[in-house]
């Protein structure tokens, strides 16, 4: 057979099979043109699996009602939405810290939605996760009971500090008091509700953990006034959602769904206004919503994914003031979670 022949059929074997894979045969909800295996795995099981905590408040917990709530959790229905045009299309499971990345590793989880620091080690090497853009820019907090005296981290010098082991907080501590020159006593706990049942029973002066979280335990306890944050932050903890390593095109589709929530913030979209916002004659928005263009598609979405998370679940905003802003317990001031406009680091590509 001459070289030309063999180069036309080689040419022919690559079409049919880029057809095959990109063909809509067997897909609830479109083309999974990316060729993405984890999508296409999610679509025929008809569901998203999410690792979550469930036990903190604010991110994920099973709420009075029995339902699962919290920021990192509407991330986890946001992405249902996106994909099934259904936010309930979620299985949960609480996982703890220890256990969360064998688990996305692994494929028991589809994604890990469980207020995790992205780190260096988290992000290479022996874990190797592959990170969502960033969901709650947060930082290390320690907490002291009010009538301890302590105001400083300096006043914790021989003092027991509990915390959870598996997470950056331990190592962090270390580094703070290490450069301060303070000993102290650290008590590691592979349940983090050990932790704060042993700082309450006071076998601890002192909990660290992120501010969040401190700030969530504390509004469980039976008399919260009593435990004091103190101000001073010891770290950077960026918290984001991750998903297993090897497929980029699904890592692609969770970071813009993300993207979704904020990008429509900053285009002032809600989960109120959306249906309208539909008939706009601004080419930005009708793009973003699928109304124009094949943004979705290129995704292996369908193209108004973007409209169906603004519908159930809504923008970042919405999904912050819902979870931890001042209507709720918590009243977590946004800060650095404020869109960059507005002075924080919420920002997100343009959808073009």
């Amino acid at each position: 057979m001459g070289k030309k022949r063999l180069l036309k059929l080689a040419s022919l074997c690559l079409a049919i099979a880029a057809t095959a894979c990109g063909g809509t045969s067997g897909q609830p909800n479109g083309n999974v043109a990316t060729g993405s295996q984890k999508l296409a795995q999610i679509q025929n099981q008809g569901q998203i699996v999410c690792g979550v905590s469930g036990e903190l408040p604010g991110f994920s917990f099973v709420d009075a009602t029995g339902r699962y709530a919290g920021l990192d959790v509407d991330i986890c229905r946001a992405i249902a939405a996106a994909i099934f045009d259904d936010p309930d299309a979620v299985e949960f499971r609480n996982l703890n810290a220890k256990e969360r990345f064998t688990a996305v590793k692994s494929g028991e989880v589809d994604i890990l939605s469980r207020n995790t620091t992205w780190t260096l080690s988290r992000d290479t090497g022996a874990v190797g996760l592959e990170f969502a853009p960033v969901v709650f820019y947060d930082g290390q907090g320690i907490m002291v009971r009010q009538n301890s005296g302590i105001t400083t981290l300096a006043g914790l010098k021989d003092k027991a500090i509990c915390t959870q082991t598996g997470t950056t907080n331990e190592q962090n501590i270390a580094d703070r008091m290490a450069s301060l020159g303070i000993n102290y006593q650290v008590v590691v706990f592979e349940d983090i509700n050990v932790a704060y049942a042993t700082y309450l029973q006071g076998r601890c002066q002192a909990v660290t953990s992120d501010r969040s979280q401190l700030v969530s335990r504390r509004s469980r306890f039976p008399n919260p006034e009593q435990h004091l944050i103190l101000e001073e932050t010891i770290s950077k903890e960026p918290l984001a959602p991750a998903v297993g390593p090897g497929d980029p095109n699904w890592s692609d589709v969770v970071n813009w769904i993300i993207y979704t929530t904020i990008y429509a913030e900053e285009l002032g979209i809600t989960s109120e206004n959306v249906e309208e916002m539909v008939n706009s004659s601004n080419p930005e928005i009708t793009r973003f919503l699928g109304t124009e263009g094949n943004l979705g598609q290129e995704l292996g979405l369908t193209n108004d994914f973007a409209l169906r998370v603004i519908r159930h679940v809504g923008n970042y905003g919405e999904i912050y003031n819902r979870n931890l802003g001042p209507e709720t317990p918590l009243n977590l001031e946004r800060g650095l979670n404020r869109l960059s406009t507005q002075g924080g680091l919420m920002y997100s590509p343009p959808f073009r």
